[in-house]
């Protein structure tokens, strides 16, 4: 009879130090330091009044720390980044556990858009000076256009070098 090696699949208690989940030389360890050290965020700050009531706010550094790197993935449906914060190391190092809902991330793009751009912008030129960024392909907008293309006008390159 073949003997295999127990795996256990039980619930495990593990140590994680959230700091060093971020490691130099990458995109999100400068972008959270960049966000933490270098770029001015007081601005979001006006329009938080909850000095003497209401509920704590989430940083807006986090959101933005969030927000960024989730971008920079490819992931930019905040239903998904509530998720990756919640199941990814990197998110959870990011936000320090503290995963914010989609519709607080959804209404942080939404009021923000165009203070998160500028920060993205400013984010995105310091991590180029310091070629932490590949140049290979960056997207800003993926808009579809119509087009007037035909198939008996398209084909390959064989076809068209035949007609």
């Amino acid at each position: 009879m073949a003997r295999y090696k127990v795996v256990d699949t039980n619930p495990q208690f593990l140590s994680v130090d959230l700091a060093r989940q971020l490691l130099p030389g990458t995109f999100e360890h400068a972008l959270n330091h960049l966000l933490d050290h270098e770029v001015d965020l007081a601005h979001f700050d006006a329009r938080f009044k909850n000095d003497a009531t209401g509920a704590p706010a989430y940083p807006p550094a986090m959101l933005l720390k969030v927000v960024l790197f989730a971008y920079s993935q490819g992931i930019v449906r905040s239903r998904a980044i509530e998720r990756v914060c919640q199941e990814h190391v990197t998110f959870m190092a990011l936000c320090g556990m503290t995963a914010p809902h989609f519709t607080t991330i959804a209404h942080f793009v939404s009021s923000l858009r165009d203070d998160i751009a500028q920060v993205f912008a400013a984010v995105l030129a310091v991590c180029d000076g310091q070629g932490l960024i590949g140049r290979e392909m960056f997207a800003i907008d993926g808009v579809k256009l119509p087009s007037n293309a035909s198939k008996h006008r398209s084909g390959t390159r064989a076809e068209f070098t035949q007609r």
